[in-house]
């Protein structure tokens, strides 16, 4: 059933370092790894190396001891413009047996290109193997709007949140258009069995924007979150079948101040459980379920491009109920955040010469 109540939208009047109240927590900052070329996602080995991916095509290994591979060979050709580029890296769920890994990006040229996966396997620092088990139809022109996060479900199926393409907005309310949806597929690229809209099989959920978050608590939950236009930004539940609403009903404006819709709520359309107006540009989200930072198990984390920082949601019973930037220090463009098998966060900034910065307790 939808939900048609109005989102909670938390302004944040003053930029803290820490909270003064129980879900402040004492942290450093060290860096792992310096002067990446934009770098995009990161992903944990159960040896301790870390996966990173570039914009530019370049998957890197970072061993435990901090060493940075050359890049990694055989990584499949992406189209490299605009938005586009290596996106997501995200190891099998049997991967110390498989050895395989997914990677999405965006494949084509400028007239026809879109969000692609490839399974592969890593032996060494080669990838092996390499098949492209899904591509979004219809292809498109613009190098732009292409989501790109991939997730697990407990079912042993695959996520994969694509973008409207920025020119073709109407195709996320299209089920027949992969545009603007999230897919769910098996592991070999085939839909999965009980998919949720009869004559569309990739599609799980529709009527999105720009999806850059995504993420999956350990109940289930599937949490989500897209960029509004100019404002409505969105973080999202996602649920089997729901539509989303974009373009339809939006909180954001359009780019020349013009109404993208006049609704902000429709029958049937799924609302936000929470809006950032102005945006703050979301990219990476993590549900911190870990044991190094007590306070904050449960809460959504958020990076944010435009404010250059993390955002804090801090979660009671499935809501949020307060929100908090953290990390400010850091002062640069957040692309991804991530929590570790060990508990530390995760944090990637963007840019020319981003870092991979992790964060532990003191």
């Amino acid at each position: 059933m939808s939900n048609t109540s109005s989102p909670r939208i938390v302004l944040v009047l003053t930029l803290t370092l820490m909270v003064s109240s129980a879900h402040a927590m004492d942290y450093k900052i060290t860096p792992v790894a310096e002067d990446l070329d934009f770098p995009w996602s990161i992903a944990f080995l159960p040896n301790g190396d870390r996966l990173v991916t570039e914009l530019s095509g370049q998957l890197l290994r970072i061993a435990a001891d901090g060493t940075v591979s050359e890049p990694i060979a055989n990584v499949p050709e992406v189209y490299f413009a605009g938005q586009g580029g290596l996106f997501d890296v995200l190891p099998d769920p049997e991967f110390e047996t498989n050895q395989l890994i997914y990677l999405s990006f965006s494949a084509g040229d400028q007239e026809a290109n879109g969000t692609t996966i490839v399974r592969a396997r890593l032996t060494g620092d080669t990838l092996e193997d390499s098949q492209v088990i899904y591509s979004v139809a219809p292809k498109k022109y613009a190098p732009m709007h292409y989501g790109g996060r991939l997730a697990w479900l407990d079912d042993g199926t695959l996520l994969l949140t694509t973008g409207d393409g920025f020119d073709f907005r109407e195709a996320a309310q299209d089920t027949a258009s992969n545009l603007g949806k999230t897919v769910r597929l098996n592991k070999d690229g085939t839909p999965a069995a009980d998919h949720p809209i009869a004559d569309a099989p990739y599609v799980w959920t529709y009527g999105h924007r720009n999806p850059q978050g995504l993420t999956v608590a350990g109940d289930g939950t599937v949490y989500q979150h897209e960029h509004g236009p100019r404002g409505g930004d969105e973080v999202n539940v996602l649920r089997a079948g729901e539509n989303y609403g974009w373009p339809a009903v939006t909180f954001g404006m359009d780019y020349n101040g013009a109404y993208v819709s006049p609704f902000t709520e429709y029958a049937g359309m799924t609302q936000p459980d929470h809006v950032w107006t102005p945006s703050i540009g979301p990219s990476g989200l993590m549900i911190y379920e870990g044991d190094m930072f007590p306070a904050w198990q449960g809460d959504l984390f958020a990076g944010a491009l435009v404010d250059k920082e993390v955002r804090r949601l801090d979660m009671e019973n499935g809501e949020v109920v307060d929100e908090t930037p953290v990390f400010a220090e850091i002062g640069e463009r957040i692309r991804d955040i991530r929590a570790a098998p060990d508990g530390s966060i995760y944090v990637l900034t963007d840019g020319s010469a981003g870092d991979v910065l992790r964060i532990t307790a003191e």
